[in-house]
């Protein structure tokens, strides 16, 4: 096991209030978050590139008898946002991403470290710092590492993903008269 603190992040596919569960996923729903890095901050890539490679250690004796399984046949969290975007998403593009879950609710607080409990406030677009568990696994011959979600701490406002506007958005230029009025 290998934690890690990365930041600054873009979130996408935020379920950090409420499990939800994906297609394919089994059992209960999770709290997730898709933690999205750009390929140019080689720190954060290199933090997550080593906590991956510790859980590896780690799993080698405990859960691989003693040997690194091939690279073609492990399964690893980080995903290359231009080789690996099944439905071409912008935000993905020059970018690295990587979905965490966890069973248990994170904690979601803002750049003071203050509680964030309305989902609208923690969206998909938003940024800021994740905190994250790396875990080697062996699932029915399925060998590769995890990565697992315990908090996040949201730093600062982003264009909203998946085409969703605000309420405020949406009617900033309307001016309601007093005959528009029940």
């Amino acid at each position: 096991m290998s934690k890690a603190i990365v930041g600054p992040v873009r979130f996408s596919f935020c379920h950090v209030f409420t499990p939800h569960k994906f297609d394919g996923d089994e059992g209960e729903g999770k709290y997730s978050v898709t933690v999205i890095i750009p390929k140019s901050d080689k720190k954060t890539v290199a933090l997550v590139n080593k906590a991956m490679q510790e859980a590896m250690a780690e799993a080698k004796d405990k859960k691989w008898g003693g040997k690194i399984p091939a690279a073609s046949k492990l399964a690893l969290p980080l995903r290359d946002g231009d080789e690996d975007n099944e439905k071409d998403a912008e935000e993905l593009k020059g970018c690295y991403y990587m979905r965490a879950k966890s069973s248990q609710k994170p904690g979601v607080v803002d750049k003071d470290r203050q509680p964030i409990t309305d989902p609208a406030e923690f969206y998909s677009g938003c940024y800021g710092f994740a905190s994250l568990v790396f875990i080697g696994y062996d699932h029915a011959g399925n060998k590769g590492v995890g990565c697992y979600l315990n908090n996040v701490m949201k730093t600062k406002e982003g264009e909203r993903l998946g085409g969703g506007a605000s309420a405020d958005e949406d009617f900033a230029d309307v001016e309601v008269e007093d005959d528009d009025l029940v």
